[in-house]
């Protein structure tokens, strides 16, 4: 396996009164990636941030990889606008697009990374006939639209058969992600972890990034 361990805190849980200060602050603590939450309130209950945020953030943090998680209903829409403002990777849901495969190549003309990601409702098999052609496969751990919910260790077996059947996929997990519930998903097979709550709000957020980092490179 060539997998490794990649650390993506969820700016969801930041400081928006700070956040690029805050932003930095995770990145220079170890962080590999920044993961930046876009809910339009149709998609999903919830409303958060949009492609201006991005752009103000790319200025901010140069050489910052930002990980864009689009809960949106119209995910087509808005790849040239997260282009342009800097993002690295544009995720999008299985559930929102009815042509995921033509997506992919639109988020990687527009010169972005791309991400399928799939609700914890929706089965593996909706995912599975992207996985080698897009970039990452996100499988939520939570209903997505809000921060600071429950692991749902039910929807592990959806990590357990994409590693299976594709040992070298970038196979990322959000919601509920800690030090108390990275076992269950490191031995599942995720690898990327986004961790909102359980970084920004700990007193020493080093130690999380590292403890995360370590439990999921014992798996590889």
């Amino acid at each position: 396996m060539t997998v490794k361990a990649v650390i993506a805190p969820s700016i969801l849980a930041a400081d928006f009164g700070d956040l690029a200060a805050d932003a930095k602050n995770v990145i220079d603590l170890g962080a590999d990636t920044l993961h930046v939450d876009i809910m339009d309130g149709h998609f999903v209950p919830n409303m958060s941030i949009g492609a201006p945020v991005v752009k103000s953030l790319r200025k901010h943090l140069p050489n910052a990889f930002l990980d864009c998680h689009l809960m949106v209903s119209d995910p087509e829409k808005w790849v040239q606008d997260f282009a342009n403002a800097g993002a690295n990777n544009y995720t999008f849901h299985v559930e929102a697009h009815a042509d995921p495969s033509a997506l992919i190549d639109k988020i990687h003309a527009a010169g972005m990374k791309a991400g399928v990601a799939v609700k914890p409702g929706t089965p593996v098999e909706e995912v599975i006939p992207f996985a080698e052609k897009a970039d990452l496969i996100l499988i939520m751990t939570v209903e997505p639209g809000f921060g600071g919910q429950s692991f749902m260790p039910s929807v592990m077996p959806k990590v357990e058969a994409l590693r299976k059947q594709f040992p070298n996929l970038d196979i990322q997990v959000d919601g509920g992600l800690g030090l108390n519930t990275i076992e269950t998903a490191a031995s599942a097979g995720a690898n990327v972890i986004v961790a909102g709550t359980s970084v920004f709000a700990a007193t020493d957020r080093k130690a999380v990034i590292e403890g995360l980092r370590t439990v999921v490179n014992a798996k590889y």
